[in-house]
């Protein structure tokens, strides 16, 4: 199968090195040049939980045209860069190509909407992976828990199960969804509980969960989103937010979000996809959520000085 990956910071490399272990033509695009120089001149190290080599044969490209019409193409860049890699992508497709999109957050697929029509997309949620960058060419990833993946609209199809079928053969573990709205949810409550609080108080989520004041704000944001999500009819798997979030950040106590780490890499982050869209979506349903309005000004504000 001929698969490019768009985005290939720490997830969308370890995508890569691993698809083209299982024998696919992988394209990667991805603005860093260092990153892509070194890709095509040594070849991709990856490193981890799936063990330690360097993998050849990755075509590598800053240039969008030159990967032309792919079986599938799979969205592996920040919230913000979803918009601009789907106006990129769309008249690459040929009549049967197929999109995955995988990022925190929510609102991947109205993105998307803008450029395509969203009857061949696909979304994914990615749980557990903890990957980051050690240089160019060089990515390491933690764990590797699950990748789940449903179509948009909902329901089972032939090319949702053969599209996880690729993920499963490249050693990734996969399962096709037929409600992926409840998963998207349920990792957003997670993202929106610790991102913003962790990125404000600048700790780990185990010290978030040490320290009363923070996660009382932490508890508010995760109660703010059940209650959109439940506006919006999703049915979440828990009852309880607090409970959730707790067990959640009980697996990792040692984990710095990725919008901490951004911040300390005096980088914008996806503040707009996560705490700052409930924001959003509050307004849209006339639900206050004075928690995320709170931290999402205080995040903005801090990243207009980068």
């Amino acid at each position: 199968m001929k698969i490019a990956i768009f985005g290939v910071g720490a997830m969308g490399s370890v995508y890569a090195g691993l698809m083209a272990e299982a024998g696919h033509e992988i394209w990667a695009v991805d603005i860093w040049q260092e990153h892509v120089d070194a890709i095509n001149q040594t070849g991709l190290r990856v490193e981890g939980a799936s063990g330690d080599r360097v993998v050849q044969g990755i075509r590598a490209t800053t240039n969008a045209q030159d990967v032309g019409d792919c079986d599938l193409y799979v969205l592996a860049t920040k919230s913000s860069g979803v918009g601009p890699a789907a106006k990129m992508i769309a008249p690459l497709m040929g009549p049967e190509s197929i999109v995955i999109t995988i990022q925190n957050g929510l609102g991947a697929g109205e993105r998307i909407a803008q450029y395509m029509a969203t009857d061949r997309v696909l979304l994914g949620v990615a749980d557990g992976f903890g990957a980051s960058m050690k240089g160019p060419g060089h990515v390491h990833h933690n764990a590797m828990n699950l990748i789940r993946v449903g179509e948009m609209d909902g329901g089972m199809t032939g090319r949702l199960e053969r599209i996880t079928g690729v993920w499963q053969g490249a050693g990734f573990n996969a399962k096709a969804f037929e409600d992926i709205d409840q998963l998207i949810w349920g990792k957003y409550i997670c993202n929106v509980s610790f991102s913003g609080p962790c990125t404000v108080f600048d700790c780990t989520l185990g010290e978030l969960m040490a320290d009363p004041v923070a996660w009382a704000i932490a508890q508010g944001c995760a109660h703010e989103v059940q209650s959109l999500g439940q506006a919006k009819n999703i049915e979440f798997t828990f009852t309880d937010p607090v409970d959730y979030i707790t067990a959640f950040g009980c697996k990792m106590p040692d984990a710095r979000p990725s919008m901490l780490l951004d911040h300390h890499a005096k980088r914008p982050s996806e503040i707009d996809a996560i705490n700052g869209m409930v924001v959003e979506l509050g307004k849209q349903l006339g639900i206050p959520t004075p928690y995320n309005e709170v931290l999402s000004a205080v995040i903005r504000q801090r990243e207009a000085t980068f």
